[in-house]
C-alpha cells in the first residue's frame, strides 16, 4: 500500500491514526475505459486514485459526454454522494488502467467520528471542486471554444503541471477527445483549435502530453 500519510485529505493525521484507518481501506483496479460507477448508483464507496487517472462525467442534452473532472493520483472521487447519502450524481471512468484505494460509506462515517478534522479537509476540498466544476459548465454555455480551451489548459497546467525552462508541462496524456469533452465541443473543433495554438507558438505536444510554452499568450485568449 502506498504511503497514506500523502493522501492529501489523511495529512493531517498522525502515525498512529494512520494505522487505526488503514484496515477500512481496499485496493482496486480497473482497466482502461472500465466504469467504477454510473451515475444514479449507490454511494457505497469513497475512492482514492493511486495510479493511473479517472474522468467524471456526465451527457449534456444532446448526449454528449462531458467531462466535469479529471480525477489525478493522490485525489479522492465519490465524496459528496458518499457524505451526504445520495446516488453517485455522475459516471467515473478510468481513463487509463488505474489503481484506487476506496472506503465504504459505512467506514468512512466511522473514521469521521473518530477524526472530525477530516470532514473538514473534505469540505474544504469537495467546495472547491465544485466551484471549478460549476464555472467549467458556465464557461461552455457562454465562452469561445478557443477560450474554453485555454482556461483548460491553464488550469491542468496548475493542477498536473511540472515547470520547465520557463514552460509548463502537464503531466496527464490528454487526446482531442479528451480536450472536446471537457470543454463541449466536437473532436474536430479540437483539433482545430490545437493546431491554431501549436502554430501560434502558444503550445507542443509529444507522446500526447501538451506543454504550454507561453502562458501569457494562453491567458489572454480567455479574456
Amino acid at each position: 500500500m502506498i504511503d497514506i500519510k500523502k493522501i492529501p485529505i489523511f495529512g493531517t493525521l498522525g502515525s498512529s491514526e494512520i494505522e487505526e484507518i488503514k484496515p477500512y481501506l481496499i485496493t482496486s483496479k480497473y482497466r482502461k475505459k472500465e466504469v467504477i460507477f454510473s451515475e444514479g448508483d449507490s454511494p457505497d464507496w469513497l475512492y482514492v486514485v493511486t495510479h493511473g487517472k479517472v474522468k467524471i462525467t456526465k451527457l449534456s442534452q444532446n448526449g454528449r459526454e462531458l467531462i466535469l473532472e479529471i480525477i489525478s493520483p493522490m485525489d479522492f472521487f465519490g465524496g459528496v454522494a458518499v457524505l451526504r447519502g445520495f446516488p453517485y450524481p455522475a459516471n467515473a471512468v478510468a481513463m487509463e488502467d488505474t489503481e484506487v484505494l476506496k472506503m465504504s460509506r459505512a467506514n468512512l462515517m466511522r473514521v469521521l467520528d473518530r477524526f472530525p478534522n477530516l470532514m473538514y479537509c473534505m469540505a474544504i476540498n469537495i467546495g472547491e471542486r465544485i466551484k471549478g466544476s460549476h464555472e467549467m459548465l458556465k464557461n461552455i454555455a457562454i465562452e469561445k471554444v478557443e477560450s474554453r480551451i485555454a482556461s483548460l489548459l491553464i488550469k491542468l497546467a496548475d493542477k498536473a503541471g511540472t515547470k520547465i525552462d520557463g514552460s509548463a508541462v502537464i503531466d496527464i496524456k490528454l487526446t482531442k477527445q479528451d480536450i472536446a469533452e471537457m470543454v463541449g465541443t466536437t473532436v474536430e473543433t479540437s483539433i482545430r483549435t490545437m493546431s491554431k495554438l501549436k502554430k501560434l507558438g502558444i503550445v507542443s505536444e509529444k507522446s500526447g502530453k501538451i506543454t504550454i510554452k507561453d502562458i501569457n499568450k494562453l491567458k489572454a485568449l480567455c479574456s
